[in-house]
């Protein structure tokens, strides 16, 4: 594995779990808008243990790189996710959120490859 692929599936990992966190510690700045979108509160942790799982699977893709695949299309079906809940939402100004996030997690799955 080259060393862009680490450090891309490093920070990859790392933007997931810092998201993954926020949602845990009810971060004002990502739970208004879970609201605002209609996402109801009992998912919430859900979807931080979701991306919590992606960001470990793709830091345990370094050692078993089937597992870093996994976590890495994971991450992407999650974040596609999460821009289709911001479309229907009518939040147009917030789409580039989720694919900042998205964004690392792709490359990490086409380096991956």
């Amino acid at each position: 594995m080259s060393t862009t692929a680490v450090v891309v599936t490093l920070v990859a990992a790392f933007m997931s779990g810092f998201s993954a966190v926020s949602v845990f510690t009810g971060a004002k700045w990502v739970v208004e808008p879970l609201a605002q979108y209609g996402v109801p509160r009992t998912w919430w942790t859900w979807l931080g243990v979701a991306k919590a799982a992606g960001a470990l699977g793709l830091v345990a893709g370094l050692f078993v790189p089937a597992i870093g695949i996994a976590a890495a299309i994971g991450l992407a079906l999650y974040y596609t996710g999460a821009v289709i809940t911001v479309v229907r939402a009518r939040s147009f100004a917030h789409i580039p959120f989720p694919v900042i996030y998205a964004a690392p997690a792709v490359a990490a799955l086409t380096l991956g490859f």
